[in-house]
């Protein structure tokens, strides 16, 4: 499980990229603008294989425990 700390810390930069990529899509390069939502995909796997994860150990100690 992701530290509280750390998962509002990840969700505040991807908020913070998500409104970077929307100024940058009007003014930038498509580098730019593809770099920064493959930053923020990047992010979101982090959040949610952690979320996965943490799902696989609760199962395993079901079965563990069965």
């Amino acid at each position: 499980m992701l530290a509280k700390q750390v998962e509002e810390s990840l969700k505040e930069a991807e908020s913070n990229l998500r409104n970077a990529l929307a100024f940058a899509a009007r003014t930038e390069r498509p580098m730019v603008t593809s770099t920064i939502a493959d930053l923020i995909n990047r992010i979101d796997s982090i959040i949610k294989t952690d979320e996965l994860l943490d799902n696989v150990d609760s199962i395993i100690k079901d079965i563990k425990n069965k």
